[in-house]
């Protein structure tokens, strides 16, 4: 009996420690952006693919929608994030159509994610 109070005080403190974390563990979001119908061997199929990625993002992020004020720069960070997670993708992207690499059909697609 007196070993299972001490027991239960550990479980207790370490429960009221893993109840915040959960609390604050954040949602993740993604999306897909189709460059099938671009050519990113070109100035301007990477431009449009930029814009298709940088709204997706904002999107996602709730970038433009109506929040209270201190919420609005967290949008704006967190749209930039999601555009420098995708970036390495971005720029495989190019590389390959650079170099005549061929990407069949619907797998021509970046994912962006925010949180």
């Amino acid at each position: 009996m007196l070993k299972t109070i001490p027991a239960l005080a550990a479980l207790g403190i370490a429960a009221a420690l893993v109840v915040p974390t959960v609390g604050y563990a954040q949602e993740t979001a993604s999306a897909r952006v189709s460059y099938a119908d671009l050519n990113l061997a070109t100035d301007s199929g990477q431009q449009t693919l930029v814009r298709r990625m940088s709204y997706t993002a904002d999107q996602l992020c709730g970038v433009g929608k109506w929040k209270a004020l201190g919420l609005v720069q967290e949008a704006g960070n967190c749209s930039k994030d999601a555009m420098a997670n995708a970036q390495p993708a971005y720029e495989l992207a190019v590389a390959a159509a650079r170099h005549g690499t061929v990407i069949v059909g619907g797998a021509a697609a970046l994912i962006i994610t925010a949180r």
